[in-house]
């Protein structure tokens, strides 16, 4: 019969700490049997010894037995005392001690992520993104309200329970009427499921579309997450040309023949990272191809509310939705925090949606929604729409002066018609390279031109929002790019 085991966990239980001190108890014992050194059928002592062992209250130990006993680590049956249950599996390259998990590589095979990540770090003092709006912009008062009207509604509906995987009905009704009211998409209720953010909504489009192997066309100069969510379903990303003026449909038929197309991910509206608008005829000509090589195409339309030079082309999906799947988000329109993103498809491709939103998240956030409803039909959100589209509207002029102020020597550029970013072209790349070397250092970060590049010989350039940052903020910013671009870097104070 194994003998009582005499502990020493003094080291391991410290009561300055968080975490109560039976749970430490609890912990420190389970590592102590998977390290081996309390072996199955060990008695341990009694709680009033370990209690005075460890300085502790006799209940605070009695609290840990019982529950590593509730959990089935250790047993007490009989007047012996507690002991290591002797179900447990002889210790066999266990580790020698316990040690926090961020020491600790782990001991299993995984999916490394890429060397670069696809998100931009935020350590920098100062971030130029790829076009987000300004979130200070939205009043904090009227975002708390409609999230005070959405819980004690949800409340009274009893709807704080699991729900619809498409989302909040309430949600894709307000969806639906703004799509076919401002976008000419005839959809109703049942064309519509809501996401978490339109990557979500990309990623779930590609999980529904996609079988390993399929190839999925894509522009030389592409959203990179976007590239990213088609190779984790498993698909073989192929680029196609991309020029100044859009996609180059021509070599879009050329791939069509030499590969098994499946989709075609475009961002037609404004063009990601180049902001050009797709003309007529093209989206005309694609659409063909699409009928005649039968494929589907995944039309994200990013930020179609904001538009300063003319009106906006009606989305391909409203005049092709047998064809086309439409990703939208509410992130420009409203906040990126709040993630709502939505697909606008047939019904039956939405079901398959749900299906996958089941699978991987089971719902979306009913109250954040039924709150995003509540700012559509109380016509909150156009009034804020309208307010921060001449915000916008300034500080893209203003964004364009500062350009030429700072960077005019160096740079080509065209002042986008709508969204909110700059597409910049550099004369001479070494002036890019030492802007991506440098700015870091200077407390700048900004998105490697190589996220763009879907293939290597797509041209170098850099997308720079202008909405996020106030005029001062983004002369700041940009005059710190060209310290970074100077051929000998500026001191700074």
């Amino acid at each position: 019969m194994p003998r009582p085991w005499k502990l020493s966990l003094g080291g391991m239980i410290d009561p300055a700490r968080a975490t109560p001190v039976y749970l430490q108890i609890a912990h420190a014992l389970i590592h102590e049997i998977e390290r081996g050194r309390l072996v199955s059928g060990a008695y341990l002592p009694s709680s009033r010894d370990l209690a005075n062992l460890l300085g502790v209250n006799r209940k605070t130990v009695v609290l840990a037995y019982e529950d590593l006993i509730a959990q089935g680590w250790l047993t007490s049956g009989s007047t012996r005392g507690t002991m290591v249950s002797d179900q447990l599996p002889a210790a066999r390259g266990r580790p020698a001690a316990p040690t926090p998990m961020t020491d600790k590589a782990p001991a299993y095979r995984f999916h490394a992520p890429p060397e670069r990540p696809l998100a931009l770090p935020s350590d920098a003092r100062i971030r130029l993104d790829e076009g987000s709006p300004d979130g200070r912009l939205f009043p904090e008062d009227i975002l708390a309200r409609a999230y005070r009207t959405a819980v004690q509604q949800a409340s009274r509906g009893n709807r704080l329970l699991y729900g619809d995987p498409r989302g909040a009905p309430g949600l894709r009704r307000s969806l639906a009427a703004m799509l076919a009211a401002e976008r000419g998409l005839s959809v109703g209720t049942e064309n519509i499921c809501v996401t978490r953010g339109s990557q979500n909504a990309i990623f779930l489009a590609a999980r529904t579309l996609l079988s390993p192997g399929d190839a999925v066309l894509v522009e030389s100069l592409t959203y990179e997450p976007a590239a990213a969510a088609f190779q984790a379903c498993g698909a073989r990303v192929v680029s196609v040309r991309t020029g100044d003026q859009g996609i180059d449909v021509e070599d879009v038929e050329r791939q069509c023949r030499a590969h098994r197309v499946r989709a075609i991910f475009l961002t037609p509206h404004h063009q990601f990272p180049t902001t050009v608008s797709l003309r007529p005829d093209r989206r005309l000509r694609l659409l063909l191809l699409a009928r005649q090589f039968d494929f589907a195409v995944i039309e994200d339309d990013y930020d179609h509310e904001f538009h300063f030079e003319s009106q906006p082309l009606l989305p391909m999906a409203s005049y092709a939705p047998e064809r086309v799947i439409y990703v939208g988000s509410l992130s420009k329109l409203l906040l990126p925090a709040l993630r709502i993103g939505y697909i606008a498809a047939p019904a039956r491709f939405i079901d398959a949606v749900a299906h996958n939103v089941s699978v991987t998240d089971g719902m979306g956030n009913t109250i954040t929604e039924e709150a995003a409803a509540e700012l559509l039909d109380s016509g909150e959100l156009r009034r804020h729409a309208r307010k921060v589209a001449q915000i916008y509207g300034r500080r893209r002029l203003a964004f364009a002066e500062a350009l030429q102020r700072h960077l005019g020597a160096m740079i080509d550029m065209r002042m986008p018609d709508g969204g909110l970013a700059f597409w910049l072209r550099f004369r001479d790349t070494a002036d890019l390279d030492r802007i991506e070397a440098r700015a870091p250092g200077l407390g700048l970060r900004m998105a490697d031109s190589r996220s763009f590049a879907a293939s290597d010989d797509a041209v170098r350039g850099l997308r720079i929002g202008f909405a996020s940052l106030r005029e001062a903020e983004a002369d700041a910013a940009l005059k710190l790019m060209a310290q970074a671009a100077a051929r000998e870097p500026a001191c700074t104070e």
